[in-house]
Order: C-alpha cells, then structure tokens, then sequence
C-alpha cells in the first residue's frame, strides 16, 4: 500500500514536473546599455483625460459616445468642404472676370444646395456648432471668412445674422488645445480608424 501510494506520488509530481516544462516564450528586441537591458518594441497610443470622475463615469461616457457619434457624422462633411475650398480656390484664380466668377459661384453653390442641402438641414443643433468647428479646422477659416471671401460682407452679415438668431456664432474658432480639446481626440481616433 506504501508501495502504490509513492508510486502514485512520484507519478503526480512527475507530471507537473513536465507541466512546467512547457513555456511560452516571446522573443523581443532589446538593447544593453550601461548594464542595463532595454526592450525595444511599441506602444499603442494611450490618450489621458484629465477632466476624469470615476463618479461621474456613466454620465461621461454617454456624453463622450453621444459626441463621437455627432463627430463621425459630421467629420466627413468638413473633409469634403476642405477639399472643395483647395479646389474652387484653384479654379477661381484661373478665371480673370468679375462677372465670370460670379457665375462660376452661382454655380457651384446651386450644385452643392442640390447635393448636400438636405443632409445639412437634417442636422441637430450640437452637430451644427461642431461642423463650424470642423470646418475652421480643415480650411484654416471660419465659416464667416468663407462667406465673406465668397459671397461678400454683406451676404457674411447676413448669415451671421441668422446664426446668431439661433443661439450659433459662425465666427467660431477652433481650438484643439483648449475647448475643442475632445472633438479633436474624437477626430484623431477616426482619422487613425480606432472609432
């Protein structure tokens, strides 16, 4: 019976003997410097919030997931209005007349109503603020430079007007430091596809 016992003893400890054998290992890039071993290797990009309350964590995410959603829908609207400044810009400096710009404006902004007026009206107030915001950030001016570089000081008056009507400001600047500081992590992760 002791016979059987350290048999079956010996068995076990023999088994987990060659459990431990068994390892994973992972090579890695390392340098030695001054004694000292460095590994070598990269780290996925770790954003910090520093306006962070564990208190308030479910209120501020369904804000921060509510401003993501606002951002991915608007964002692409910026893009194509950046892209479509560089170039109107272009083919307007090929054109000499005054009177020729005009039409070519009249034009352009006659397709743009017809492609894209639809879409806009459809959005909320938030994503409204944020396109002005996005807008700045893709062309390097307001949606009030545009407007007047465009159309003229007084149509930039106008439309101020009414924006200001509404609670807006279309001479909003973008601050990705500051109070934008959040739009523009959202607009990071997208342009990297993490969101």
């Amino acid at each position: 019976m002791l016979r059987l016992l350290i048999f079956s003893l010996s068995i076990f400890l023999f088994s987990v003997a060659l459990g431990q054998e068994k390892t994973d290992e992972k090579k890695m890039r390392a340098k030695v410097s001054d004694g000292d071993t460095i590994i070598l290797g990269y780290l996925n990009t770790v954003y910090i919030n520093q306006y962070w309350n564990p208190r308030r964590k479910k209120r501020y995410k369904r804000k921060y997931l509510k401003l993501i959603r606002d951002v991915k829908k608007v964002y692409p609207y910026a893009k194509l209005a950046g892209d479509k400044l560089k170039e109107y810009e272009k083919e307007l400096s090929e054109i000499e007349k005054a009177r020729n710009k005009r039409k070519f404006l009249d034009k352009v902004e006659k397709e743009l109503r017809e492609e894209y007026e639809g879409d806009l009206k459809k959005l909320t107030i938030t994503q409204g603020v944020i396109l002005i915001k996005l807008v700045d950030r893709e062309t390097g001016d307001t949606p009030y430079e545009l407007v007047k570089q465009f159309r003229g000081s007084f149509s930039a008056f106008f439309w101020q007007g009414v924006a200001r009507l509404f609670g807006h400001n279309l001479k909003l600047n973008y601050d990705p430091n500051g109070e934008d500081y959040l739009i523009e992590e959202v607009v990071q992760l997208i342009e990297q596809g993490k969101v």
